[in-house]
């Protein structure tokens, strides 16, 4: 349920709340990056920065790294590098800025992180 949370909040916060006040084009939509932009995909709608899949994901990632960090031991590692491809791709097909998702990853982790001190909090015995 918490994951759930943490990743809706991150989603929304970022997606809704950070990108309309912010207002950064798309790599794919800048018209001066657009002129020698490699598209791979069909540009996405709306902003760019914060990358709320890097959000998303770092915050189920920095969450779950967190939460079972105790019963499996590489579970941190798995999650971000996880995380991190999907940052990865969205860079590489052309729809974000490395800032965007580098932004996006550092406030994603903090969501996650936020979510499981709250976690660890209403279930102290995990």
């Amino acid at each position: 349920m918490l994951l759930a949370a943490s990743a809706g909040i991150a989603d929304f916060t970022s997606g809704v709340i950070i990108k309309h006040n912010i207002q950064r084009l798309r790599p794919c939509r800048d018209p001066v990056v657009s002129a020698t932009d490699i598209s791979r995909v069909p540009c996405g709608s709306g902003y760019s920065f914060p990358s709320t899949h890097a959000t998303d994901h770092f915050a189920m990632a920095i969450f779950l790294s967190f939460v079972f960090f105790r019963k499996w031991r590489w579970v941190w590692l798995w999650a971000i590098l996880w995380a991190g491809s999907i940052c990865f791709a969205q860079v590489y097909v052309g729809v974000h800025f490395p800032v965007d998702v580098l932004c996006g990853a550092l406030y994603g982790a903090f969501v996650g992180w936020l979510f499981s001190l709250l976690f660890k909090k209403l279930q102290p015995a995990f």
